[in-house]
């Protein structure tokens, strides 16, 4: 006689730490964002398959975050960016609008998400409001700051998150001014000097301008030396509030070099 196959067993998450369930809600605020950002007009009619991809990103996020067993996995394993009725033949201006319904349907399942994590984080602390580390997709941090530091971050490893910001800015300073020959310090004296400057934050034209050029470049001097050079050796542990206050400085300066504008060079 055939042994029947067995049932897994539900099995609830248990979460070991506060950063672990930090980084589950990063990760479903980022799912959240990539629905926002996709157009299924386009994906209808010229069958970009990003609602798909955005749907699969979807299941294997909460399968990574909650586990093959869990009651969420179980319950949204065949998620699909949809709502309403479906029947044959349905017109694309119809089927348009059962994925635009069913990604504000999608984003509030998603939500419902983060906002049990958030009380699974809030259970943790004691009952205290959340680590700041949730509030990090809020900062509005300069996407070459954020991208390499949002999930050490989330992790705990709030110094660590620091010194990538760091290399960070460097390396986007690199890149707009075209100095890959130069590093730390001695790259931000070339590129912001306010004698023969290579990116600029104003026209120059007064001692007002030279002023703000000077005290710019030395800013991003001092974010070398005080912050990227002690880090690639022991840079100094502290709260989470101060890590995040650096970080904070370096996404100001990363926004700066996005807006600084390129020097003519003299003929």
């Amino acid at each position: 006689m055939a042994r029947r196959p067995s049932i897994p067993t539900i099995e609830p998450k248990i979460f070991k730490n506060a950063a672990e369930i930090d980084r589950a809600i990063v990760q479903l605020q980022r799912r959240i964002k990539e629905l926002e950002q996709i157009d299924f007009v386009a994906a209808v009619l010229q069958h970009t398959g990003l609602d798909s991809i955005a749907e699969n990103n979807i299941r294997n996020t909460i399968l990574e975050i909650y586990g093959p067993n869990s009651p969420e996995y179980d319950q949204h394993k065949h998620l699909s960016i949809w709502a309403g009725g479906m029947f044959v033949d349905m017109d694309d201006q119809e089927i348009i609008q059962g994925k635009i319904q069913g990604k504000t349907q999608t984003i509030g399942i998603l939500s419902g998400l983060i906002g049990r994590l958030s009380e699974a984080r809030e259970d943790l602390d004691g009952g205290h409001s959340a680590s700041t580390s949730l509030n990090f997709e809020k900062w509005n941090l300069h996407p070459r700051v954020a991208d390499v530091a949002r999930d050490l971050f989330a992790d705990g490893h709030h110094f660590e998150a620091v010194f990538a910001a760091s290399k960070a800015l460097v390396n986007f300073v690199k890149e707009r001014s075209g100095q890959y020959d130069l590093d730390g310090a001695a790259l931000m004296r070339t590129v912001f000097s306010k004698n023969n400057p290579i990116l600029v934050f104003s026209d120059l034209a007064d001692q007002t301008d030279l002023d703000q050029q000077e005290g710019l470049m030395h800013l991003f001097e001092g974010a070398v030396l005080s912050i990227r050079n002690p880090g690639g050796h022991a840079f100094p542990e502290g709260t989470e509030r101060r890590a995040i206050e650096y970080i904070s400085l370096l996404s100001l300066l990363a926004y700066l070099v996005q807006e600084a504008r390129k020097r003519p060079r003299p003929a």
